[in-house]
């Protein structure tokens, strides 16, 4: 394992020693997880220019790279486990995705569990969407086009931020991307217990965990709102997963390939080798990270 790949891994198994055992003092648990891509200085540089806007109660960020396109428009989805996460650990990562797809990203900032439980961060997304297909970084415009993205917990809620678009018949984006979704609430996916030594930061009892605190008793966890590997994929846009081998949740995401592909839907399924949970938040210090991001922008501009 090369240099800085192990200092990622390293910098990611002091977090996960605090963050499991936090996992109840959300305050504590958010300050730390604002440090995850924190490894090294380069990865908190922002490339361009942000600005915070609110649609309704919603507070959003859009993050723009020099010279892209304003009417061609990412939603991102931050993870964190729907009870962490902010827009400004994100920043820096966001300005690559934005630099690598010449478009411009809009960050949301949902609602958090447990203070707000499920589905109100999804409503929070579903209200983004539609707000920014019409409303762009220099004021009200419609975009030319639009994409769903987000990582873990935000990869699932991009995933099923396209469910309920579609169930609620909203324009659909062009693609989805979900970078190491979570998108299997039951934990049954083969890899919570063949990737468990593995994994440097994702304990394998995390769903058990989360399930109270996430979900209230009346929820159903293979609801595809929740679960999205249990959703309806026919005639969806073309969908990019990316996710590491390192990872408990690798087989969220072969797992929603499979499913997905056979009802014909066009996945692109990339598995990184020996990598971890959102790697790709470690650019420009980890350089495989720079090559996933390369790798999404070139499935953005392709749709």
């Amino acid at each position: 394992m090369d240099d800085p790949t192990q200092k990622v891994m390293d910098h990611l198994r002091a977090i996960s020693a605090r963050a499991f055992e936090l996992i109840n003092d959300f305050k504590a648990r958010r300050e730390l997880i604002d440090q995850y891509f924190r490894v090294h200085p380069s990865t908190a540089t922002v490339h361009g220019r942000w600005f915070a806007v609110k649609a309704g109660h919603i507070p959003m960020q859009w993050i723009l790279a020099n010279g892209v396109d304003p009417h061609r428009r990412i939603l991102y989805l931050h993870g964190g486990s729907w009870i962490s996460g902010s827009l400004a650990g994100y920043r820096a990562f966001m300005s690559h995705i934005s630099q690598a797809t010449g478009a411009a990203v809009l960050a949301v900032d949902y609602r958090l569990a447990p203070e707000h439980k499920f589905p109100a961060g999804l409503e929070d997304c579903t209200l983004a969407y539609q707000w920014m297909r019409e409303n762009g970084p220099n004021g009200k415009a419609p975009a030319t086009a639009s994409f769903l993205m987000g990582d873990s917990s935000g990869g699932n809620l991009a995933l099923a931020t396209l469910l309920k678009c579609n169930d609620s018949k909203l324009p659909l984006p062009a693609a989805v991307v979900a970078i190491s979704p979570a998108t299997d609430f039951t934990g049954n996916s083969p890899s919570i217990e063949s990737r468990a030594t593995a994994d440097p930061i994702i304990n394998p009892a995390v769903y058990q965990a989360l399930a109270p605190i996430y979900l209230d008793e009346h929820t159903d966890p293979t609801h595809p709102y929740v679960s999205p590997l249990f959703g309806d994929y026919h005639e969806m846009p073309p969908i990019l997963l990316q996710v590491g081998d390192f990872e408990v949740l690798l087989d969220d995401s072969t797992r929603l390939a499979k499913h997905a592909t056979k009802q014909g839907c066009e996945v692109t399924l990339q598995i990184w080798d020996k990598m971890p949970h959102v790697f790709q938040g470690f650019v420009p210090f980890l350089p495989t990270a720079a090559e996933a991001i390369a790798e999404i922008g070139e499935f953005i501009r392709q749709h």
